[in-house]
């Protein structure tokens, strides 16, 4: 894949390789709530579904255990041990199971026909780090990580409507966010144009067949909701969404939080915003897309373990967390791209729904692939 630097593969020096080479083993990126959060707060299920199996939904409980939590996401934290005997929904018949997400994660990776191509990136990974050096917040890496990038790229539909929504948004945390009716155009638009590709009609297909939606507009809204609906991380405000923290990327106490998307990245180094430092994990895949586990400054704030997908489009991506989230909410996603396994972490917020209460996504990103 680098045409400037040789091809490393490497993961944490503190975990060793699962013997199956087919199962992936985690580099352990964690977002730094999910470390910050005590019990019952933010990604944790406040209670138990303890005598509580199958009951009725009731929308005043903090979470459930109703036969469809898993569809929508909002189960109590011990349902799948309590009252649960299959992967996704509670019962077989629309149970997705991890062959079932290998095959579709597949399929949507030969449909990405927007991803980059070898000759449109040149990427610089520079020196590779052990995991324990990832706090030193020590800049090893001279250069830039893209030398170049075609940016002829961004003229692709999916491209520039997906560019037009990352200056829609506060960074701090603890802001409020407020848009307009230009901004929620744009974000119509992007989700018109990744519904208008490949990716997202293999998506949608695969979750109709499965019986998570009735049709492609039900899972449009549901998309809409799940990623650009407004939630509060810090006070009252709402100041943030799913899509803001896993795509353009936010600041909170003093922290990089999210900022997982490779097209944000160049665009604020290009800038002279972002300040590559170094990297832990690079992908085995010899093409577009890759997979970098970085560490980074972004304007003064640093990073100290930023997984992305490199060269891959913006709905390749948009699909793969979206799968996982719907099928996988909490839990890892184990897939498969290009005959390699990855592994994809998604949390809900648990502190606020909509709709019939469902979770909006809290975080998603790659946490592990293989050697």
């Amino acid at each position: 894949m680098r045409a400037c630097v040789p091809l490393i593969v490497a993961a944490l020096c503190s975990l060793a390789w699962a013997e199956d080479p087919k199962e992936p083993e985690p580099f352990l990126e964690l977002e730094e709530e999910m470390l910050e959060a005590p019990p019952g707060h933010l990604y944790s299920a406040p209670s138990s579904c303890q005598a509580r199996c199958h009951e009725a939904f009731d929308r005043h409980q903090p979470c459930h255990c109703d036969a469809r939590c898993p569809e929508f996401g909002n189960c109590c934290q011990d349902f799948e041990g309590l009252c649960g005997h299959h992967e996704g929904f509670s019962y077989s018949s629309d149970a997705i199971t991890k062959e079932e997400l290998q095959s579709i994660s597949e399929k949507i990776y030969r449909a990405d026909v927007n991803k980059a191509q070898k000759q449109d990136i040149i990427l610089n990974s520079q020196n590779r780090i052990s995991p324990s050096e990832a706090r030193d917040q020590v800049d090893r890496c001279p250069e830039p990580l893209f030398t170049y990038v075609n940016e002829k790229l961004f003229s692709k539909p999916t491209y520039a409507a997906f560019i037009n929504l990352l200056n829609n948004y506060e960074r701090a945390t603890g802001r409020g966010e407020h848009l307009g009716a230009q901004q929620l155009a744009e974000q119509d638009a992007f989700l018109g144009a990744v519904m208008g590709t490949a990716v997202l009609k293999e998506l949608d297909g695969f979750l109709r067949q499965q019986n998570r939606y009735s049709s492609e507009q039900e899972f449009v809204n549901d998309l809409k909701n799940m990623w650009f609906g407004l939630y509060s991380r810090g006070n009252e405000e709402k100041d943030s969404s799913g899509f803001e923290h896993v795509f353009s990327g936010e600041i909170k106490k003093g922290k990089v939080t999210g900022f997982h998307n490779w097209i944000r990245f160049y665009m604020q180094e290009k800038e002279g915003l972002v300040d590559y430092y170094s990297h832990i994990y690079d992908g085995p895949w010899d093409s577009y897309p890759d997979v970098l586990a970085m560490q980074f400054n972004w304007d003064g704030y640093y990073k100290e373990v930023g997984s992305a997908f490199i060269g891959s489009s913006p709905e390749f991506e948009f699909a793969l967390y979206s799968l996982c989230f719907i099928a996988r909410p909490g839990k890892l996603c184990q897939l498969s791209l290009g005959g390699y396994p990855l592994a994809i972490q998604t949390y809900p917020w648990d502190k606020s729904t909509y709709g019939n209460g469902k979770k909006y996504i809290a975080t998603a990103y790659v946490v592990s692939s293989t050697q």
